[in-house]
């Protein structure tokens, strides 16, 4: 499949700390991509770079052979890139349906338009029945599910998933899991950001493992679990072989 973003020799610094070191990936158009890491290891400053919202030092990333990289959340939100935040970031005030009619506005016509988008993907995302709350009445599982209909009702081509499973409960996880599946089968390409293994593992196609601020390694899930510099640097004893 042809590559629909390609991560080229991205750095960032900040001050003195560098957050990422000559990073280069792409995604194929309708991939799930993993990527994983300890914490500090340059993943939110990547999705952050790529989603507009931080400028590469160097590098270049591209959708679609289009260089995006240093255009600006706005404009790449335009070009298609979505995404969703680790610490959730939603309008407690407003009610859950005028929540993703901002992410509609991005791409709607009118009031009316983007009412219709956000109604619908809030079905989609099976938050319809909570679509006249309060944002700030969802429970934790809930509140990521409308991170993810913010996100999609903009009309992505590409989605940054940051942690959307975290802290869920297995059962919320694979229902978490299901809807990751639903967005895939779309044809909206994803890369998620997870420290949950045994989840992620089984829905990835290609795995990116970073380790301060570089690519320790790039591979199928089934690879990535027997490699002993990510056993060593991320995954722990747990993945360890036998002796």
């Amino acid at each position: 499949m042809p590559a629909l973003l390609e991560v080229d020799g991205v750095s960032k610094s900040f001050g003195g700390v560098a957050a990422n070191v000559d990073i280069s990936f792409d995604v194929a158009e309708g991939e799930i991509l993993g990527l994983i890491g300890p914490n500090g290891a340059g993943k939110t400053s990547l999705f952050n770079a790529i989603a507009g919202e931080v400028v590469p030092d160097a590098g270049e990333i591209r959708l679609d052979g289009t260089r995006i990289s240093g255009l600006g959340p706005v404009a790449c939100a335009a070009r298609g890139v979505a995404r969703t935040f680790q610490v959730v970031r939603s309008f407690d005030s407003m009610t859950v349906l005028e929540n993703v009619m901002v992410g509609a506005f991005a791409r709607a016509a009118g009031t009316r338009d983007a009412m219709g988008v956000a109604a619908d993907t809030l079905a989609f995302c099976g938050l319809a029945s909570r679509a006249d709350r309060p944002a700030i009445s969802l429970s934790p599982p809930e509140k990521r599910r409308l991170e993810v209909a913010r996100a999609l009702a903009t009309g992505p081509r590409l989605i940054l998933l940051d942690e959307m499973l975290t802290g869920l409960t297995p059962v919320e996880a694979q229902e978490g899991v299901a809807l990751v599946r639903a967005v895939r089968r779309r044809g909206i390409t994803i890369i998620m950001v997870e420290h949950v293994m045994e989840v992620v593992l089984p829905l990835v196609s290609r795995v990116v493992v970073l380790n301060l601020g570089r690519v320790l390694t790039i591979g199928a899930p089934a690879d990535i679990v027997r490699d002993p510099d990510v056993i060593r640097a991320y995954l722990g004893d747990k993945y360890a072989p036998a002796a």
